[in-house]
């Protein structure tokens, strides 16, 4: 019998990437982790011998911690945070049972660049339309919850970007941007190998909207539509951001659950 304070990988998975996704919590030890450098989507690697000290920014918040093999790491900080008040669980099998079950990891190697709370910092132009929003949820949802965006003047993006340590994007000549027909976001679904269906369906109708080219997707022309109408309504970047995060998380459970379903008018009724 499953204990009550334990997740499956295929429950876990199906809560990654939207609104009510647990903090994931990678306290494998350093020989394990150096062994194979990848985690879940949007974890957050922590020794497990200090994990009393996130007890403060955990409150409230559920919790799923995943050691190598979902022992007696995982099961022991999972059960010193739930003697301090915190909703969490360990995940069954841990890092190998996620990746024997086929699941996407990400390389956390590539985000080294932290601030001294712990977040990545990312740096584009000001005036978001598709990419500059589409990325910087991709990053929310599966590399960092706790991600930093600043929006700045075009020809100071690399500067800010140096003197705070971040991660250009979405420029001419830096790691994340355009690649030969491809937009940043697809960039981003290469480098960190998220290379699930629904995310490279999402990934095609970003790129038919931000590259003009709605003959890629249907909602392509919708997306443009919906994106230059938030440009209009906010004159601050990072007010726009989250106003349209909740776009991305529905094109994503589109993308996920939701493309067979149709829907028309009138209804079809039975005669006789």
């Amino acid at each position: 019998m499953p204990s009550p304070a334990e997740i499956t990988a295929n429950q876990l998975s199906r809560l990654i990437g939207t609104p009510s996704a647990p903090v994931v919590i990678d306290v494998r030890i350093d020989e394990d982790f150096n062994h194979d450098p990848k985690s879940i989507p949007g974890s957050l690697r922590h020794p497990f011998t200090t994990i009393e000290s996130l007890v403060g920014q955990l409150a409230g918040k559920r919790v799923i911690v995943s050691c190598q093999e979902g022992k007696k790491l995982s099961q022991g900080a999972a059960a010193i945070l739930r003697d301090a008040g915190i909703d969490a669980e360990y995940l069954q099998g841990g890092h190998v049972g996620w990746r024997d079950a086929g699941l996407s990891l990400v390389p956390l190697t590539k985000l080294t660049n932290r601030n001294d709370s712990n977040r990545s910092l990312w740096v584009t132009r000001q005036r978001p339309k598709i990419d500059r929003i589409a990325c910087p949820w991709l990053i929310r949802r599966f590399l960092d919850p706790n991600a930093l965006f600043l929006y700045v003047a075009p020809t100071e993006v690399l500067a800010v970007a140096q003197r705070f340590n971040g991660f250009p994007f979405d420029v001419e000549g830096v790691n994340y941007s355009h690649r030969g027909d491809g937009c940043t976001f697809d960039t981003m679904l290469e480098e960190f190998e998220l290379h699930t269906e629904p995310l490279i369906h999402l990934a095609t109708i970003v790129r038919g909207a931000d590259t003009d080219r709605h003959e890629l997707a249907p909602p392509a022309a919708g997306l443009l539509a919906a994106s230059l109408g938030f440009s209009r309504m906010y004159k601050d970047d990072l007010a726009q951001l989250e106003a349209s995060i909740p776009l991305y998380d529905a094109l994503y459970r589109w993308c996920r659950d939701a493309t067979d379903e149709k829907h028309d008018w009138p209804m079809h009724s039975s005669k006789g």
